[in-house]
């Protein structure tokens, strides 16, 4: 029973205390792919968590070394790694020994490598290129550097390069004369000038001015003498018969 407690307290500690560098380091932020700025994330060297002597150690120190190196690659999300430690915790001390001691190192350098992969994906050329010279060296200090350092220092040439995006200017509507002014039609004569009646003979056309007023003036006024010499007549040769 005691041992069932000792073990959970050890799971727990194994949680904690890779916390407890992460709290006190204060990482700068780095761009990520898209130039934005995010949190750095850090891969931990795991050679120096192996700070007991695999061979002597007992059982519990085994699994607390195991938890606390399977808490750094669920954290960076190594392919490798995880699930194989998972297996092992799952089986005896003698297993987990085994597995720490021969396949601990190789697949975390798997891993690694793995992770500078996923750098290259949407990257510019200066994280492409320094990605490619890490992964032919092929070396655990080199995947470890790049990933904490040099992958953040390519990309931000990278970023530093991308042209600034100008505000594309729109021009200015012209005003349609539909929507601004409003053209009065030009009006049409009906008749023409000095044309009596309109046009075809019909009503609507000017007034008639000038030399025609006075010649129909004057043929009114003759008529008008007319009659009344006329009258003056018939009045005459009326009395003269009835005398």
């Amino acid at each position: 029973m005691r041992c069932k407690h000792a073990a959970g307290a050890l799971i727990a500690l194994a949680l904690l205390i890779p916390a407890a560098p992460a709290m006190a380091q204060t990482e700068l932020p780095v761009p990520n792919a898209a130039c934005q700025t995010v949190e750095r994330k850090v891969y931990q060297d795991i050679r120096k968590l192996v700070t007991i002597d695999l061979d002597t150690a007992a059982a519990a120190e085994l699994r607390l070394l195991a938890y606390r190196i399977l808490n750094e690659a669920d954290a960076h999300k190594f392919p490798v790694l995880a699930p194989a430690l998972r297996e092992r915790l799952n089986g005896n001390a003698d297993d987990l020994r085994a597995y720490l001691k021969t396949d601990l190192q190789r697949a975390w350098l798997t891993d690694l490598r793995i992770s500078v992969g996923r750098t290259m994906t949407d990257a510019g050329p200066n994280v492409k290129a320094a990605a490619q010279k890490v992964l032919d060296e092929e070396a655990v200090d080199a995947y470890l550097a790049y990933l904490n350092d040099g992958q953040h220092a390519a990309r931000a040439l990278d970023c530093a390069s991308q042209p600034t995006p100008t505000p594309t200017s729109q021009p200015t509507p012209s005003a349609s004369p539909s929507a601004t002014t409003t053209v009065a039609p030009t009006p049409t004569p009906s008749a023409s000038l000095g044309a009596p009646g309109g046009e075809n003979g019909e009503g609507g056309g000017l007034p008639v001015t000038g030399a025609n007023t006075a010649t129909v003036a004057g043929i009114g006024g003759a008529l008008l003498l007319l009659g009344g010499a006329g009258y003056l007549i018939g009045r005459r040769r009326r009395s003269s018969f009835v005398a």
